[in-house]
């Protein structure tokens, strides 16, 4: 069964069955409360509510609040979030109530599940049921307290740098709430424990096995045979916490924390990060085990279809959907949708020549008024710019109409088309209409965690602690290899046809010589590589790069005579309103501050 399936049921068992009040429940549910340790669907709701609030997002959301996009949405509070209106009562980037509330259900399960009756016919089965719930809800409470460092840890004026409240047992109507905020090394410290925990109980994968020499020893002991142990641990349950997915995010907890705006008091160094990104990609041979098309697999039909096997780029995903949300959010008005996602020209900039070069080198060969050309091919992946055909369409973004003498698509010429010049691509399925009356939806997946995310992570460690083409610890490959097979996979350093250059990636090498300059080029392959999938805005921060560039765009007109276009960069399309003298840390919500004492507000944050 699928994982949001199995929410979706569970979910809906623990509304009918559950207390009106978590912390003060009616005395007419006191029984239902004991009645769960023999109820054990009752008792796995609790967990279920807690995977309910996973805090991935899985439509492009965050990074028009960043320079990499805007939105023609007026309304957006994204939009209103980044040109001024951010505070500690206007937050949409909190994850304060959502995570809490994960937190406790999580804290709750584990106080119960060791009572609860999973398989009282056989004690191997019972503890393997244990083990694996266990595991999952230290998994849970890992990325819960993941996502609250990186929303609301910070600097307060008394120079600390905190995390957040640390709970990991369930409050009730007689707990004190009144907690102050554990240092940012303490939750950490947690994080990892938790991750620990959970791939201590849980298989690295969810597979079923063979025969009962298979079964790990603490459970032959039991008496556990082939069918009980496939039926915990087996393929079913692929979709859960696992011990890989738990690793994975003790690496992305290091990363965050042994990055500038951190790590001066996390305790976690770089090379500390590499290494526990390192361990990840060792479970798939390293870079034996870079997909050569991870970096478009919105794309793979076949794959995305439901009764397709795994992808090897996806370390863990959401489960399929067939919609056509994304594409009637961000279709070009022509194509029936409201063009919502605008990439900035700051983002198309930051895609380089085909050769390799950024377009800002002297030697790269770009033509400010032929800006599309021998690019980067992740450009056309990712951007519908100015010309391009796209569902049969071509699509305009200049000032002047196409074939069908349709000016929807220009330049803010209604209120769905762009601001920016030009229109998302990346994510979007080229065989979905989101057009009602003759709508075509199709399947579509959202990764919460890909292998490329953790290859840029091990590679950003990696430079930061022993340079590009150092490996101390022998792991076989380095921030220079990790890039190289990137830029390989994109088709840099080649020709119109796509033939190797026979000079090779000569910027690549530049940088392989410049730790500096390789921490550059390492922040613009993940800036290009993840682009409209939510990291941008936690990436800047922790990088404690400016936040204030404003957003540019491409003006293109026609002329009607010679038939030139003419290409203008619009500087300003919407500035940008972060402070980056503490913008840089979010807040703790300004409720939570007027009601608990013990709790201390990042600097800067009213």
């Amino acid at each position: 069964m699928k994982t949001r399936n199995i929410i979706l049921y569970f979910i809906g068992l623990l509304a009918i069955c559950s207390c009106d009040d978590m912390f003060e429940p009616l005395d007419e549910n006191n029984r239902q409360e004991d009645a769960m340790y023999e109820e054990s669907k009752y008792a796995y709701g609790l967990l279920m509510y807690g995977y309910d609030r996973l805090p991935y997002i899985t439509t492009t959301q965050t990074d028009i609040a960043t320079d990499d996009a805007m939105t023609n949405l007026r309304t957006s509070s994204y939009m209103n979030m980044a040109t001024g209106t951010w505070a500690s009562d206007n937050n949409p980037m909190s994850q304060w109530d959502n995570c809490k509330d994960g937190i406790q259900y999580v804290n709750l399960f584990l106080s119960k599940v060791e009572k609860v009756k999973w398989a009282p016919s056989a004690a191997s089965k019972q503890q393997m049921f244990i083990d694996r719930l266990k595991g999952e809800a230290f998994g849970l409470r890992a990325i819960f307290y993941f996502y609250l460092l990186q929303a609301h840890g910070g600097y307060a004026d008394d120079g600390v740098l905190y995390g957040v409240p640390l709970l990991t047992a369930p409050e009730d109507g007689s707990s004190d709430f009144n907690q102050p905020r554990a240092t940012f090394a303490d939750c950490v410290k947690q994080c990892f424990a938790d991750c620990d925990s959970a791939m201590a109980l849980l298989p690295a994968d969810y597979e079923d096995i063979d025969n009962d020499d298979q079964i790990p020893a603490k459970y032959q002991v039991l008496g556990a045979q082939k069918t009980g142990y496939n039926l915990v641990f087996g393929a079913r349950s692929k979709g859960l916490v696992s011990g890989k997915i738990a690793e994975a995010v003790k690496g992305q907890v290091a990363l965050l924390a042994a990055s500038p705006a951190f790590r001066e008091q996390s305790g976690v160094t770089s090379a500390e990060a590499a290494t526990l990104c390192a361990n990840v990609l060792k479970r798939i041979g390293g870079l034996e085990g870079f997909d050569n098309t991870g970096n478009v697999w919105y794309k793979n039909k076949t794959k995305l279809a439901p009764e397709a096997s795994e992808m090897p780029e996806m370390l863990w995903r959401e489960d399929r959907h067939k919609n056509a949300e994304q594409e009637r959010e961000n279709f070009p008005p022509t194509l029936y949708g409201n063009g919502r996602v605008n990439p900035s020209q700051n983002l198309v900039d930051a895609f380089p020549m085909r050769s390799g070069r950024p377009i800002s080198d002297s030697q790269s060969g770009y033509d400010p008024q032929n800006p599309y050309a021998n690019r980067d091919p992740r450009l056309d992946d990712n951007v519908l710019y100015n010309g391009v055909t796209f569902r049969k369409t071509v699509i305009i973004t200049g000032t002047y109409p196409n074939e069908k003498n349709e000016t929807d698509d220009n330049l803010n010429s209604i209120s769905t088309s762009t601001r920016t010049g030009y229109y998302l691509k990346k994510l979007l399925r080229d065989d979905v209409s989101p057009l009602a009356s003759s709508l075509i939806e199709q399947q579509h997946i959202y990764p919460r965690i890909r292998y490329t995310e953790i290859f840029l992570a091990y590679a950003e460690a990696a430079n930061d602690a022993w340079g590009p083409k150092n490996d101390p610890t022998g792991v076989g490959f380095t921030a220079y290899d990790v890039i190289k097979a990137i830029r390989v996979r994109a088709g840099l350093a080649t020709n119109e046809i796509g033939m190797p250059l026979p000079e090779g990636d000569v910027y690549l090498e530049e940088c392989a010589g410049d730790q500096a300059k390789m921490t550059d080029l390492i922040r613009n392959e993940r800036r290009l590589e993840l682009c409209f999938e939510n990291k941008r805005f936690w990436d800047l921060r922790r990088w404690m790069l400016p936040l204030n560039e404003p957003i540019k765009g491409m003006q293109i007109d026609l002329n009607k005579e010679t038939g030139e276009l003419t290409y203008t960069i619009l500087s300003d399309v919407e500035e940008r309103k972060y402070d980056s003298s503490y913008q840089w840390y979010g807040p703790i919500p300004k409720s939570e501050i007027l009601k608990w004492s013990k709790l201390k507000q990042n600097k800067g944050w009213q």
